[in-house]
C-alpha cells in the first residue's frame, strides 16, 4: 500500500512443520450472503470443519495483496472473510483505543501463513483457532503464522488484541482518512484503505463481511457504526457499551465509528424502515433541512432503483471542517458538517450504488460516483431542478449557470480510465460518469434505461462488479449495440462529439 509505516513487530508462538490433513468438504457459500450470521452460526462452521481428521498438508503463504491496478497491496490473498467481530474501547480524553478483532474466514488454498492489513496500532497478540500465532509486521502489514498450516477450505477464526493512538493517513489525493480525531471524540472514515488504521483486516472493496462492532466510551459520550444498534449497556465502571450489528455484507472502506457528544435522532421512513443519526454539538438541529428529507428521499430512490438494499438508514454529522468530503459509509453516511440536499441524495444513492453494489476493484470507482451524480440530478429534476438532459448539455458546453461544476476538467479522462490513484475521486469520474449514464438513456430510452438500473442492482446485490460486468449487462438487459457509447464516453477511444 501506498501509506508504510516501516516498523516491524513480531511475536512467537510454537510453530509444528505439519499437520493433519482433513477430508475435503463440500464449499459452503460466503457465510455474509448464505445466513444472517452471528455467533452460534460462526461457532456451527467452525465446529464443522475442526470435527474432521486425515493425513498431512503442506500449506503455503497467501499473497500479501491483491493487486489492484491502483492500490497493488490492499486486500490479501489466500482466503475470504466472512465475519468481523470488533470489541473497541476508547477513551476521547486520551486518544486511546483498545481492541480486539475476531476475523472468520474462509482458506482459499493451504496456509502456511496469512496477511492483514493493519496501520499503526501495536499487536499484543494473536491467536488462530485459539492456538498462539507467531507475526510479525512491517509497514502496513501483518503476517500472521498459526501454529498449525490451514487447509484448504478450512473455515478458521483469528483473534488479534491491539491498542495505541489510531492516526489518520493521507489518501493519495491529500485527503485524510483513517480514525480521525476531534476535540470531544472521533470519527473513522475508510476510503480506499483508511479502516487499517483501527483494525485488522483483509482492506480491499472486493472481500466484504459481516460485521459485529461493540463500542465502549465513557458515560456521556454516543457511538455509532453500521446497521442496526443491538444494544446500549452500562458497564458498571462509568462506561457505556453500544452493540452494532451488519448482517449485510460490508465493503471495510465502508464501515464506520464514531464517538461523540452527539444529539441522536430515531424514526422510520413511510415504508418502515429504521432511521438512527446521531449530530455533533454545534450543528444545526437534526443536521439541518437536508437530512430532514431523508425519509422522503429513501422512498424516492426506493421508487427509482429498487428496495433498499440494507436494514437502516440514518447519518452521521461531523463538526464543520472535520473532513474535506463526505463519505457513504454503509446504512449511516457521513457529512463534515450540515449537508445540502443534493450531498444527502448523492450518499443515499451510494447505498444501491458502491456499498450493495460494490467495485471489484478501485479502477471502477465511477460505477459508484457516476451513478449517485446521476442519482442528484435526477432527484433535481423531480423537485424542481434543471432537467438531466440540461444538466447533460451545460457540461458538454461548459455553462456553469447550470451546475457549478460544469466547467471542471471532466473531459480531462475517461471515467474507466483514471491515470492514477490520485485521481479515482476527480470530476471526470463523477460528471462523465454520469454522462455515459445518460447517453445510455438517449440510446435506449427512459423505459429501457430505468429497467437497467433496476436491474443491475437486484441482479448484483450484495456483490461486486467491474466496468466490463456492467457493459456487458447494459447490452444484454436492453438489446442494444452500446460500443458508440463506450467508445467515446467511457472509454476515450474516439474523440467525444461536440456540438
Amino acid at each position: 500500500m501506498p501509506h508504510s509505516i516501516g516498523r516491524v513487530e513480531t511475536g512467537e508462538a510454537p510453530h509444528p512443520s505439519g499437520r493433519a490433513r482433513l477430508p475435503r468438504l463440500p464449499r459452503l457459500p460466503r457465510l455474509a450472503r448464505a445466513v444472517r450470521l452471528g455467533a452460534p452460526a460462526v461457532a456451527a462452521l467452525l465446529a464443522l470443519t475442526t470435527a474432521c481428521t486425515g493425513s498431512t498438508v503442506q500449506g503455503r503463504p497467501g499473497a500479501s495483496g491483491l493487486r489492484d491496478p491502483y492500490f497493488p497491496k490492499a486486500g490479501n490473498g489466500g482466503y475470504e472473510v466472512d465475519h468481523y467481530g470488533l470489541d473497541l474501547s476508547y477513551d476521547p480524553e486520551k486518544g486511546l483505543l483498545q481492541g480486539k478483532a475476531v476475523i472468520t474466514a474462509r482458506a482459499e488454498q493451504g496456509l502456511s501463513s496469512f496477511n492483514l492489513d493493519f496501520s499503526g496500532l501495536k499487536v499484543e497478540a494473536v491467536t488462530v483457532q485459539g492456538a498462539g500465532a507467531r507475526f510479525n509486521r512491517t509497514g502496513n502489514e501483518l503476517t500472521v503464522r498459526p501454529a498449525k498450516d490451514l487447509r484448504n477450505g478450512e473455515v478458521f477464526r483469528t483473534e488479534v488484541r491491539y491498542g495505541g493512538r489510531p492516526k489518520a493517513l493521507s489518501d493519495p489525493d491529500g485527503s485524510a482518512e483513517g480514525w480521525i480525531p476531534v476535540a470531544d471524540g472521533a470519527f473513522a472514515v475508510g476510503e480506499p484503505v483508511g479502516s487499517m488504521t483501527w483494525f485488522p483486516g483483509n482492506h480491499h472493496p472486493s472481500d466484504k463481511a459481516a460485521y459485529d462492532i461493540t463500542l465502549t466510551v465513557p458515560k456521556g459520550y454516543e457511538a455509532v457504526s453500521n446497521g442496526l444498534l443491538g444494544s446500549r449497556t452500562d458497564t458498571g465502571d462509568g462506561r457505556t457499551a453500544f452493540a452494532w450489528h451488519s448482517a449485510d455484507p460490508v465493503a471495510s472502506y465502508l464501515v464506520t465509528a464514531a464517538v461523540g457528544k452527539f444529539r441522536v435522532t430515531t424514526g422510520r421512513t413511510p415504508s418502515g424502515l429504521p432511521l438512527y443519526t446521531a449530530v455533533s454539538p454545534g450543528e444545526p438541529e437534526g443536521g439541518g433541512p437536508a437530512l430532514a428529507r431523508l425519509p422522503e428521499m429513501v422512498e424516492w430512490a426506493a421508487g427509482r432503483f429498487g428496495p433498499y438494499p440494507f436494514a437502516a438508514a440514518g447519518a452521521i454529522v461531523a463538526p464543520s471542517e472535520t473532513l474535506s468530503y463526505a463519505l457513504e459509509t454503509q446504512t449511516r453516511p457521513v457529512f463534515s458538517g450540515a449537508p445540502d440536499e443534493e450531498l444527502v441524495l448523492h450518499e443515499l444513492a451510494h447505498q444501491w450504488f458502491g456499498n450493495s453494489v460494490s467495485p471489484k476493484s478501485w479502477k471502477d470507482m465511477w460505477l459508484n460516483e457516476g451513478f449517485a451524480t446521476y442519482a442528484e440530478w435526477l432527484w433535481s429534476e423531480d423537485h424542481g431542478g434543471p432537467s438531466v438532459q440540461r444538466r447533460f448539455d451545460a457540461f458538454v458546453a461548459g455553462d456553469d449557470s447550470v451546475d457549478p461544476a460544469a466547467d471542471s476538467d471532466w473531459d480531462e479522462f475517461p471515467p474507466a480510465a483514471p491515470p492514477g490513484p490520485g485521481d479515482i475521486s476527480s470530476g471526470p469520474v463523477y460528471y462523465r460518469g454520469a454522462m455515459v449514464l445518460h447517453r445510455i438513456r438517449q440510446e435506449v430510452g427512459d423505459e429501457r434505461f430505468f429497467a437497467l438500473l433496476r436491474g443491475w442492482v437486484a441482479d448484483h446485490r450484495h456483490g461486486n462488479a467491474s466496468t466490463a460486468d456492467f457493459t456487458a449487462y447494459a447490452e444484454r438487459k436492453t438489446g442494444t449495440d452500446l460500443s458508440r457509447v463506450w467508445d467515446a464516453w467511457l472509454y476515450g477511444r474516439k474523440a467525444l462529439p461536440r456540438p
